[in-house]
């Protein structure tokens, strides 16, 4: 059986290819050309254009959608545009299944980012093949947008001024069980037409994780809360003092106002291995030998 992993070069595409590999004919599809990868064989496609995907399609294919345009000013819409074309050459080419990764929080949110995220889905699931949804939080691994600024916030700043985001309770996930839940809903029967919630085993407010974070870095911070920092403000504040640039930053802020909590565990039974802890994923994702978490 093929998997085709659209948005392959990603942070969850990258994660991802080789738990396909082990037992899937890969082909990772992204807009650059790749080095090598034993296993997989990379391909060259544009989701904004149909007739690429519908030469890279086959019967029988599952069709694994990575896809986020986050950072573009345009991002909703193209993103929408990105999933008609998919479900549609999916659709054309017989495929099997459609396998997506959207977000958490997207019922009663008015972030565009988690918005988007939630029409993707829907356009994907307008088409003949079955869909299977899973909604994650914050994602912990090296390369994650979110991540990656909570750790520059951690490493930059002994003292924080923070929104009130920080309090808001989220169930961060690690890279490799967020690759793990993918792989074992792909081809799967019982989780076509379904969607599910993934998180890690831990639910906590946003303070709480930059405050663990810190601490397996060896650094002491505090944190002053404030409530007059808009999303505006907080955007380019997190622009000045992290790697993430302006358009990314402000999506992502709005969705960190909404409370991105797992509300069932139906996948943990479906695809079952114990979970990675919180503490265990920021190591791993710090690249930590020695337990401390500095590199």
């Amino acid at each position: 059986m093929r998997a085709v992993v659209l948005g392959a070069s990603g942070v969850i595409g990258r994660a991802l290819l080789p738990e396909l590999a082990a037992g899937y004919e890969v082909v990772a599809v992204s807009r650059g050309a790749q080095p090598p990868q034993e296993g997989v064989r990379w391909a060259q496609a544009d989701v904004t254009e149909g007739e690429a995907l519908s030469a890279l399609f086959e019967p029988g294919d599952v069709v694994v959608h990575l896809v986020h345009s986050l950072g573009r000013p345009d991002f909703a819409e193209v993103d929408r545009h990105a999933a008609e074309n998919v479900a549609r050459a999916a659709e054309h080419a017989d495929a099997r299944q459609i396998v997506y990764l959207g977000g958490l929080g997207t019922e009663g949110t008015d972030s565009e980012h988690l918005l988007s995220r939630a029409e993707t889905a829907a356009t994907l699931a307008r088409g003949r093949v079955p869909l299977t949804t899973l909604h994650a939080g914050m994602v912990v691994g090296p390369g994650s947008a979110a991540f990656e600024t909570i750790r520059a916030l951690v490493d930059r700043l002994p003292v924080m001024v923070t929104p009130r985001w920080v309090s808001t309770p989220t169930q961060p996930v690690a890279l490799v069980d967020v690759a793990r839940y993918l792989a074992g809903v792909c081809g799967l029967e019982a989780a076509y037409g379904e969607s599910y919630d993934v998180g890690g085993p831990e639910v906590m407010s946003y303070r709480e994780m930059i405050e663990r974070i810190a601490r397996i870095r060896g650094r002491r911070i505090r944190i002053v809360e404030v409530p007059v920092l808009t999303p505006r403000l907080s955007s380019w504040w997190l622009h000045l003092v992290t790697p993430v640039n302006a358009a990314v930053a402000r999506p992502l802020i709005d969705g960190l106002r909404t409370p991105t909590v797992a509300r069932d565990t139906r996948i943990r039974e479906l695809v079952p291995f114990a979970p990675t802890s919180f503490d265990q994923a920021v190591r791993a994702a710090l690249g930590a030998g020695d337990g401390t978490g500095r590199r």
